[in-house]
């Protein structure tokens, strides 16, 4: 991957539904060589997936929290990966160093309903502790982020 394709990444990153001819324009390329470079990043796996983004209180979901969660062994943790993967709620879920196993982020419509996604969470083999956070209000909340160039980061 070149600076070329951190480029269009970046135009992509702005608007996953952008022309190739406007993204051609700004980088200056044809509209046939954008194309092609975007499947190569999408062949490669650069480029995993398009999504939507909503704003999670226009649908509905007015409550984010990010619950800490302790296992007591390691021998629950492909089990407990399982389950947080089907739960429709849970929409990002990390494995950690430190005090806690697992940090997964939750969207919900109201605290009754995160309440119920807890005890689910407690509910589950070998899970022995959390700690809920509320989110208060989002600063930043990007999905991915492009390597830094270096003459920017001063």
């Amino acid at each position: 991957m070149d600076q070329i394709d951190q480029k269009i990444l970046a135009h992509l990153k702005q608007n996953a539904r952008a022309r190739a001819s406007d993204i051609g324009k700004a980088v200056h390329l044809s509209v046939s060589t954008v194309i092609e470079r975007i499947h190569k990043m999408e062949d490669a796996g650069v480029i995993c997936s398009y999504t939507v983004i909503t704003n999670d209180a226009k649908v509905g979901n007015d409550v984010t929290a990010l619950i800490e969660i302790s296992l007591e062994h390691p021998r629950f943790n492909d089990s407990f990966s399982e389950k947080v993967m089907e739960h429709p709620n849970v929409i990002s879920c990390y494995y950690l160093t430190g005090s806690y196993d697992y940090m997964v982020k939750v969207n919900c419509r109201s605290s009754d309903e995160l309440e119920t996604i807890h005890r689910w969470i407690k509910d589950q083999s070998g899970v022995c502790q959390t700690q809920t956070h509320f989110v208060l209000r989002t600063i930043k909340n990007i999905y991915s982020a492009l390597p830094a160039d270096p003459a920017s980061a001063e």
